[in-house]
Formats: C-alpha cells, structure tokens, sequence
C-alpha cells in the first residue's frame, strides 16, 4: 500500500475508531466508548511497509550465498530454483539484459514476440521487492523471514537477474546504490493524477478522468459491472475457502463453505489453520491434488506413514512439476490427524 493510501485510510477509518491522524483525541473525545488514540508503539507495529524513498527500511545485511540456502528451503517449491517456474506462480527471474540495466529500461516489454513478463522485467524500484517479500512471503508462513533473511533472499534474486554479482552482500545502505541499477527503474512514471493537488507528485498534472460528478437517477444498491456465470462459479471449488487465512482479503464464495459449517470436523480445521486449504480444496484440484484424488491413490495401502513423511519433509514429481513445500512447523500428532482425515475422505464434519 502506499504512503498516499495508507494516510487516506489512517485518517477515513482508523482515525475515527482509535483516534490516529490530527486531532486524534478529539476524534476519541467525540465519540466516547468508541476506541482510543493508538500508541506510538502500536502504529509503528502496523506501519511497516518500506517507500519508494526507502523510508521505513529496517538496518541489516545478507548475502548472495545465504539467500541461496534460504531460497532453496522456502521459496523454490513455487518459484523454481532460478525464480523461472511458471507452475505455481509467474516467473520472477528473466527477460531483462545487461544492456537494461544501463539504460534503466526493459526492453524487451516492447516485443510483441515475447509476451511473457517476469516480476523483474516490470518492478522499478527495489525496495517494492523488499517490502513485499518482508510482508507476505512464504507463501505459506509470511513474515516469518528475519530482515537478514529478506536482504539475503533478495539478493540471490537480484544476482540471478545479474543486476549485483556473486560475492554482492545486500544492506540497508549498499540497496540504495542496486537502485540505479534495477533493470526498468525508469519504466514508471508519477506525472499524472487521479486529481489534482497539493501534496501529490505531479500537482499541476491533469486527472486521469474528467467525468462531471452525478447524483440524479442513482441506483438503489450496488451492483457488480461483470460476473462469472453460475455454471462457472465452482471450476475451481471454494474461492473463499482457498484464501491464506490472514488478512483483509477474502476470495468470492463459489461453493460448500466447509469451514464455514455449525460444527466443521476438527481435522478440517486444522487443515484451514495451517494453510493446506491455500493449496487443496476437498474435491477439485487447485494449485496441488484434491483431498479426494490423494485418498482414492493411496486409500487400502499402507500409506499412512509416507504420507506423514511427506507432509513434513515436502516432495515433488508425484502429482506433475508442483512441489509440495515442506511443513516443518506442523506437530507430528498433527500430521498424523490430517493424513488419517485424508485418507478417510477428508469428511467436513
């Protein structure tokens, strides 16, 4: 989110409710019983994100070579081990050249003859690449990752797009200079605005729409401009059961809620808590086999075990080019439960 948007969103919805923004205890005091001013301490949890102007980033270092083992452990399942896999996610490595990088842009993103686009081709600034990773990577544990270990892991990134070289150790102060470095640094431009302003990049710049505001014959409710139509709302299962289990954002619920039942089953539960729906839905395969494909492979056979192990170790080739990321996290009594509630159907209740 950007600084321009979080201060909207501080000052229209957390200002009300704890007070933040100017004049945040008269917020407070104007609507009594109704949260209070947040501490110094509490904002700064929350406000974490690094700017463009790499304000916010936090002091630390990390190598090319370590970010290798660390890349290797928790992000080559969905990423490839050279941030080219296109099994999972889009590539993050490739299309960018030597020449890119002295002239700060991609040029490759005018080919008509190459439509792929990787995560580096695109990204102008790096600390985009930094604060992301920071907060929402792995996919499977997000901001487990210590600050050393997002330096490390974004410096084999940046050594793999040959934008620092093999020995390079990433710090808050050597970032600075990868900057002038980033393949499309200058493929992003501020001198437009959806309005005009003060306080923006580009206040004398035009908005990007000049419609006159409208408030005759209003419709009575919201309603949505495009949807997918009924019969293919389930393609894919539960949208909204698929979701990480953190944050804000939930996806559109396209079918049986299991989680969402009077009294889910235990086992289902866990499978929500831990994150296995994220890539396994019941019935339909998502991004890895459904609950259904596995216990109808290995149901009758004496599987139980392999399957504990794999669950914990993680394992690849079995189901196509996916890998299954390791779940070192997840208590062997755990494991235990989610294997036998798999191989006996992966009930909901």
């Amino acid at each position: 989110m950007s600084r321009f948007c979080k201060a909207a969103l501080l000052g229209s919805t957390l200002g009300v409710l704890l007070g933040l923004g100017l004049g945040g205890t008269a917020l407070a005091d104007n609507f009594p019983g109704v949260g209070r001013p947040a501490t110094p301490a509490e904002v700064k949890a929350w406000d974490i994100d690094v700017g463009p102007d790499f304000t916010g980033l936090p002091s630390g270092s990390g190598s090319v070579s370590r970010g290798m083992d660390i890349w290797e452990a928790k992000c080559s399942a969905c990423h490839g081990t050279f941030g080219e896999s296109n099994s999972v996610f889009n590539p993050l490595i490739g299309g960018t050249t030597a020449e890119d990088v002295k002239s700060g842009h991609v040029a490759t993103l005018k080919r008509t003859d190459f439509p792929a686009r990787t995560t580096v081709m695109k990204v102008a600034t790096v600390s985009t690449l930094y604060d992301y990773i920071r907060r929402a990577m792995p996919w499977n544990a997000p901001k487990s990752l210590s600050d050393d270990d997002v330096y490390a892991v974004l410096a084999y990134m940046l050594n793999l797009a040959e934008i620092v070289p093999d020995d390079f150790v990433l710090t808050d102060a050597t970032i600075r200079d990868v900057q002038a470095r980033m393949p499309n640094r200058d493929g992003m431009t501020t001198a437009h605005a959806l309005w005009p302003g003060p306080g923006l990049p580009n206040p004398a710049a035009k908005p990007d729409t000049a419609n006159a505001a409208c408030m005759t014959n209003c419709k009575p409710s919201v309603q949505r401009t495009s949807h997918l139509p009924d019969h293919a709302l389930g393609a894919h299962g539960n949208l909204a059961a698929q979701n990480r289990i953190f944050g804000p954002v939930r996806g559109q619920r396209t079918g049986p809620d299991e989680a969402a039942t009077d009294k889910p089953n235990p086992a289902l539960t866990l499978a929500e808590a831990s994150g296995c729906l994220s890539c396994h839905a019941v019935d339909t395969r998502v991004v890895g086999p459904s609950y259904s494909e596995i216990a109808a492979r290995y149901r009758g056979s004496d599987s139980a075990d392999a399957l504990m192990s794999k669950v914990k170790a993680g394992g690849e080739g079995v189901w196509g080019a996916v890998t299954m990321p390791p779940q070192p996290d997840l208590k062997d009594d755990q494991v235990k439960t989610l294997v036998a509630w798999i191989l006996a159907g992966a009930p909901t209740k």
